[in-house]
């Protein structure tokens, strides 16, 4: 019943409570109590009674309209018979479904190869890439001058490459 209230909440309603009712909440308490026991009782006889009008043994879990049909008017020949047309359609569907998974998977792993392939390509063009890409001197010559300054920075070591820009989040699959 309060399995999705954390701690705090459950004070908060307890401190709520004793603000509302004050000196009366033992009595509001024991009233709440002695009216779901009474409720308790009531869905206990009503299962009762209508078990002993229908001569079968009921659960309250059997009053549930699906449930009472297949136990009690439905033998298990008619049940099988109704369940088999049902059954191929979901064995075409759970293998058309599977199908497709293996499809995605393969799409996935494309891309991962894709993704791997354009690293490598910017590991071996280094930091004199973004110099010619760019095509002007000025381009070249702010290449040189960053990589000149990360050296010092990285003690002589090379820059790392950026990562490339993409329309789309390729870690979001």
């Amino acid at each position: 019943m309060f399995q999705n209230l954390n701690w705090w909440e459950i004070a908060a309603l307890l401190i709520a409570a004793l603000l509302i009712f004050g000196d009366k909440l033992p009595k509001v308490i024991a009233d709440g109590l002695r009216m779901m026991r009474n409720l308790r009782n009531m869905a206990t006889n009503a299962t009762a009674d209508l078990s002993r009008e229908l001569g079968t043994d009921i659960k309250l879990e059997d009053l549930h309209p699906k449930a009472f049909i297949r136990k009690h008017i439905l033998s298990e020949e008619e049940e099988q018979a109704i369940r088999k047309p049902l059954q191929g359609l979901y064995e075409d569907v759970k293998s058309d479904l599977n199908g497709v998974k293996g499809e995605f998977g393969s799409v996935r792993d494309d891309i991962e190869d894709v993704r791997h392939a354009g690293r490598r390509g910017q590991e071996s063009t280094g930091a004199t890439a973004n110099g010619s890409a760019n095509g002007s001197a000025n381009g070249a010559a702010t290449a040189g001058a960053t990589a000149a300054g990360t050296a010092s920075v990285n003690g002589g070591a090379a820059p790392a490459p950026a990562p490339a820009a993409h329309g789309f989040d390729l870690d979001a699959t």
